[in-house]
């Protein structure tokens, strides 16, 4: 079984916009290295690794205490995501805030990050989430682009100098209401704008959010072959959702087809192979926290064991003749 990662805010309060406080309120306050061991305790026995936003959740001054907890339980640290969505400061995004000074800010503490990967030897991952607009007129677009590539291009020059490898992740809403990067399409002219601009983008991948490919209709298993076939497919955040909203719910709970399809695909592929692993990117709203964990890596590994079953000469049979009904 490939191995697997969660990340650690799908055990926070569970705040929303209409329940302030948080579905699980009873957490909130909870210290993150208090946190990481109730997590690792009540998942060790099904879990790999946990993945923390910096600086909010993992920074300089918690990470020796976090990994001595992880290293208790056998657990690693292999992701470390950009977090300052959370932050006010940022409400105008921080590689295209409109203020020189916080723009500078925003990408010195996102430098400060992959500094920390290369300590712990984690990847890094970029979700541009508030780089974006909510208005018609609001932004200038091609400057605002140009502003953006040129934020992901200094990082990952940085990251090339550190050794870490950094993956993109797309959303199309949340919490900026059009996100600059919102398909894969768009990561890709991403990916390509910060090569133009003479910057090596070997190690500069995709994480596929599953929710967020299921929000834009884009099949799971096409984006994986495409993705790869570009050798840009890096990390992947297991989920599931109604299709209209970043649900984060239990993998396997509505497009159940959709993920078989992705685990054949990516058994194919041979991924996992090369280091990769599946981060789960779970938010239980009203359920038990590390049960819904617990259950979104059961069903990932049914799924997953299920796509081995599939006779791979039946189904290269019938898709050459582009044939959906046989078997």
């Amino acid at each position: 079984m490939i191995k697997n990662s969660v990340g650690i805010w799908a055990f926070g309060p569970a705040v929303t916009r209409f329940v302030p406080p948080g579905y699980h309120n009873e957490v909130s306050g909870e210290p993150m290295v208090e946190k990481t061991e109730r997590v690792a305790g009540g998942l060790s026995d099904l879990l790999d690794g946990l993945e923390y936003h910096y600086p909010g959740e993992i920074n300089e001054d918690n990470v020796e205490e976090v990994l001595r907890v992880l290293g208790a339980h056998g657990m690693d640290l292999p992701v470390i995501a950009a977090g300052l969505h959370p932050d006010p400061t940022y409400a105008m995004g921080a590689f295209i805030n409109p203020d020189e000074g916080l723009r500078r800010q925003g990408i010195d503490t996102l430098r400060r990050g992959i500094d920390l990967c290369a300590r712990v030897g984690a990847n890094f991952i970029i979700w541009p989430g508030a780089e974006g607009y909510n208005y018609a007129f609001q932004r200038p677009y091609a400057e605002t682009w140009r502003r953006f590539v040129e934020g992901v291009a200094e990082l990952t020059d940085h990251a090339n100098e550190r050794g870490v490898k950094v993956f993109l992740e797309h959303k199309n809403s949340e919490p900026a209401m059009k996100i600059l990067m919102q398909n894969i399409g768009m990561t890709l002219f991403t990916i390509q704008k910060v090569n133009a601009l003479g910057v090596d983008t070997t190690n500069l991948q995709v994480n596929m959010d599953w929710q967020h490919l299921i929000m834009n209709g884009e099949n799971l298993a096409e984006y994986a072959d495409l993705l790869a076939s570009e050798h840009k497919l890096g990390h992947q955040h297991g989920n599931d959702g109604w299709g209209t909203f970043d649900d984060d719910n239990v993998v396997g709970t509505n497009f159940f087809m959709q993920t078989l399809e992705l685990a054949q695909t990516l058994q194919d592929l041979g991924y996992g192979e090369r280091g990769e692993i599946i981060g789960f990117d779970l938010y239980p709203y009203t359920e038990d926290q590390v049960a819904a964990v617990r259950r979104a890596i059961l069903q990932w590994e049914f799924i997953w064991d299920l796509a081995g079953k599939i006779d791979r000469n039946a189904l290269r049979q019938a898709r050459d003749h582009a044939d959906a009904l046989s078997g």
